[in-house]
């Protein structure tokens, strides 16, 4: 097992996502706790030593059935990571009775790692204002009791986003955990993040290094020139190695379901095998192949928002449109679409075409607004 240095400790840098966990029936609420038994038991002699869950994961059962899988083990043999749940805007102002209630389901007495869980455009202004919701005085004072050992956080928010969350509390972040693979390198921006985070010398999390498994599943004409660049590399194996190739990444997370995912991890992570600067290439281009392929070809040059009438911001909505229909819905662009008023929706879209008069990629933006807001509604 490889392990990357955290302050005074080695972790391990394949750490056990707990949010895929085998399920019963295809029931995403009945873990089959068997099977994760022996996962984390296979994961435990390979060395791995850091395990994420969160609240909501499993429909809240992740907490319950990795807690009791780890309990097998001294407590300092592990590190555990959990995280207030700030995605759901009713958990804003309960910080203490979730943290307990995780505490509990855990069977622990404190958390290695802990997080405000994905911090983005819907709750900025949430996790911001202390004063009414004092999550973060809360969880600070957590950390000086020794029930939190290192506070981070995780964001799928625009680097705008990162930038007022680490503006407002960075001096007290130790880690950040990004969405981060070789597809959103560039198509989330997500170079632009990991930019940041070096500014503040934080250390970067990895979540999503396989996108949900659809990195470690190519079509043959995509994966041929993978193969021939390494042919002993399986193309889950890429993803992991284009991650050993990025400064700052400590813990790559991987969401496994079943015992042979596992293995195959395990034996990827024997190694530190990095991209060199070819075999990025290769990487970056082949993902600029896939985007470009359901992508609308916007390039942000703004022509749009000064034939506008209802002033919405077009480039962006034609980005969350991309992200939402390459990757077949998500919650990515719904949440982003949550923080913006009304008049300023994809919705509130007359269909003028003022837009598309002056667009140099004769994007048909009215129908990506409609289509917006039909696919990406909560």
């Amino acid at each position: 097992m490889i392990y990357r240095a955290f302050q005074d400790m080695q972790l391990s840098n394949l750490g056990m996502g707990a949010m895929r966990l085998p399920v019963l029936n295809g029931d995403d609420s009945q873990i089959d706790e068997a099977a994760t038994f022996r996962m984390v038991d296979l994961a435990m002699q390979a060395g791995v030593n850091y395990y994420d869950t969160a609240w909501g994961y499993h429909d809240g059962q992740s907490e319950l059935v990795l807690g009791k899988a780890l309990a097998r083990y001294p407590r300092e043999k592990y590190f555990l990571a959990d995280k207030f749940p700030g995605y759901d805007l009713h958990n804003m102002g309960k910080a203490e009775a979730i943290f307990e209630e995780q505490l509990r389901k855990c069977g622990v007495d404190y958390f290695d790692f802990y997080l405000f869980h994905n911090v983005c455009e819907m709750n900025i202004d949430a996790y911001l204002d202390d004063e009414r919701y004092k999550t973060f005085r809360y969880l600070a004072e957590q950390k000086r009791k020794g029930r939190i050992r290192h506070l981070g956080f995780s964001a799928h928010g625009s680097p705008a986003v990162i930038r007022r969350f680490l503006e407002a509390y960075g001096k007290d972040i130790e880690f950040c955990q990004l969405q981060l693979n070789w597809l959103d390198w560039d198509f989330q921006d997500a170079k632009a993040k990991v930019a940041l985070l070096r500014e503040w010398n934080i250390p970067v999390w990895v979540m999503e290094p396989l996108r949900g498994g659809k990195l470690a599943r190519l079509p043959e004409e995509d994966a041929a020139g993978l193969h021939a660049l390494r042919p002993q590399e399986s193309i889950a194996a890429w993803a992991f190695r284009f991650l050993q190739s990025i400064p700052g990444v400590t813990v790559i997370l991987s969401g496994m379901s079943n015992e042979a995912q596992m293995a195959e991890n395990l034996r990827t992570f024997e190694t530190d095998q990095p991209l060199n600067e070819t075999e990025k290439r290769a990487l970056l281009s082949l993902a600029a192949d896939m985007t470009r392929r359901t992508a609308l070809p916007c390039t942000a040059c703004r022509y749009c928002t000064t034939h506008c009438p209802k002033g919405l911001n077009i480039p962006w909505l034609l980005e969350l449109y991309n992200e939402h229909v390459f990757t077949g819905g998500g919650f990515i662009a719904p949440m982003a679409l949550m923080s913006l008023p009304e008049d300023k929706k994809p919705s509130a879209c007359i269909g003028c075409r003022s837009c598309e008069k002056v667009c140099p990629q004769q994007i048909r933006i009215s129908e990506a607004m409609k289509d917006l807001s039909a696919k990406a509604a909560w």
